[in-house]
């Protein structure tokens, strides 16, 4: 069996108890990063045989792993934050595992984009999640223009190194909409900033960043 195991964001008391335990009855955890990863299971007495498994090994690893599950191994699969898959590895070896006719199955838990959308005080009833846009202007902002008319929140990923970057293109293309910037979320420095486009970029501009940050913006309003 395969198992997707979400884990902490942040804060290590948001693990779930399910998940503590698939840690600990598998037979390989499968890390986006082993030593982010180590620290965890160390926190809570697991010992386990780690799999490096990234963006840069993804096709030699998962190979590996689908050998292992095809032995009747288990494996979890855990993201360095958060939820696998949604802007980290995961994608492609859920689908391998599937064509291989293996099982997968899902334990549920931490992922940023959710608390962000919440705390953002914007419209949660509907929602598109785009993940890290392009790191260059030109291509970032034909990537913000595809939601250009869209009516449902934005939610973004960026690191700290192109934030500003990120709220000028946004300013450019969608306007100077009401939007959030959430960082360290479920730490005890979290801050969840509210304002317009322009508001939040003048308080980013020339501020050292550190952490990544998740950009919300609101959709396009009819009136």
């Amino acid at each position: 069996m395969l198992y997707l195991v979400a884990t902490p964001i942040g804060n290590l008391g948001d693990i779930t108890l399910r998940a503590l335990e698939v840690l600990k009855e598998v037979d390989f955890v499968a890390s986006e990063d082993t030593r982010r990863t180590g620290r965890l299971l160390k926190h809570f007495g697991i010992s386990k045989p780690q799999i490096p498994f990234h963006e840069h090994n993804e096709e030699r690893a998962g190979a590996r792993i689908i050998g292992l599950l095809q032995e009747g191994k288990s494996v979890a699969l855990v993201t360095s934050a958060g939820t696998p898959g949604i802007s980290d590895p995961g994608f492609t070896l859920v689908r391998r595992a599937i064509q291989e006719g293996l099982e997968v199955t899902m334990v549920p838990g931490p992922v940023a984009l959710i608390p962000a959308l919440v705390l953002s005080g914007l419209p949660v009833h509907s929602f598109t999640f785009r993940g890290f846009p392009p790191r260059k202007s030109g291509p970032r902002r034909r990537f913000l223009a595809v939601d250009q008319d869209s009516p449902h929140t934005l939610i973004f990923y960026e690191s700290p190194y192109r934030v500003a970057a990120l709220l000028e293109d946004a300013l450019a293309v969608y306007g100077d909409r009401p939007a959030a910037l959430a960082h360290e979320l479920t730490k005890i420095h979290e801050t969840v900033d509210r304002g317009t486009l322009s508001e939040l970029l003048e308080q980013v501009k020339g501020a050292r960043l550190k952490g990544e940050y998740i950009l919300v913006v609101a959709g396009k309003s009819d009136r």
